[in-house]
């Protein structure tokens, strides 16, 4: 049983959220929260194994209210599936950096909020290619830090760059395997082998990594 905090300011949103997950026998709404301050304290109190959190909330916001439950430092990191509309993807990607596992648009079916929480409390990060691609197109440029980060030139194979500039497109496993014509096995072993020698959490870490290192540039 995968156990879920929803957080959402909205009641209607949220009530529909808890609905759609408690109709699932193997998904459990363990509780609700209406501001990130709330999802933050609950969330460490129950420890449950997914929070699909919303970025626009009360006393404090989804992406800090993110970054305490799963950025950098946090011992213990809870898996945060973040939730939000087309307009507000600079906020997502802020989100993204925060250390969230993956995040939904608001105007997503049932299905795909079910299984967002299923992939992500399976431990893999959840990244729509064309929402990725329409996303970091806009707002890629900004997220260059102030100090360069260590070159993964100098600690990834060539192949391995390659699929990292890939994943940093937006393109899905199956997708890089018949850009490189090769298996999705050996793409999901390439793809591993990356966030090892990275030190990366999963995928959406790898692809803030390459859009912050410039690896995503069309002329890089």
């Amino acid at each position: 049983m995968t156990r879920v905090l929803v957080a959402d300011d909205q009641a209607l949103v949220r009530t529909g959220f808890v609905t759609i997950l408690d109709a699932q026998d193997d998904l459990e709404v363990v509780g609700e929260a209406s501001d990130g301050r709330a999802a933050v304290d609950l969330a460490r109190r129950l420890r449950p194994d997914v929070v699909v959190m919303d970025i626009r909330m009360p006393v404090l916001d989804g992406i800090e209210a993110t970054r305490q439950l799963a950025g950098p430092g946090v011992a213990e990191p809870i898996r945060t599936l973040v939730v939000t509309t087309f307009n507000l993807d600079e906020y997502v990607f802020q989100a993204l950096r925060a250390g969230a596992s993956g995040f939904l648009l608001k105007d997503a079916t049932p299905q795909q909020l079910v299984a967002g929480v299923r992939t992500v409390a399976a431990g893999d990060s959840l990244l729509a290619p064309a929402v990725t691609r329409q996303l970091i197109g806009r707002f890629g440029t900004r997220v260059r830090p102030a100090e360069p980060l260590v070159s993964a030139r100098g600690v990834l194979a060539p192949r391995e760059l390659e699929v990292l500039r890939l994943i940093a497109t937006g393109l899905s496993n199956a997708e890089i395997a018949a850009t490189l014509v090769i298996s999705a096995e050996t793409v999901k072993t390439y793809v591993s082998r990356i966030l090892t020698k990275l030190d990366l959490r999963d995928r959406v870490q790898a692809v803030v990594y390459a859009y912050r290192n410039g690896l995503a540039d069309p002329d890089d």
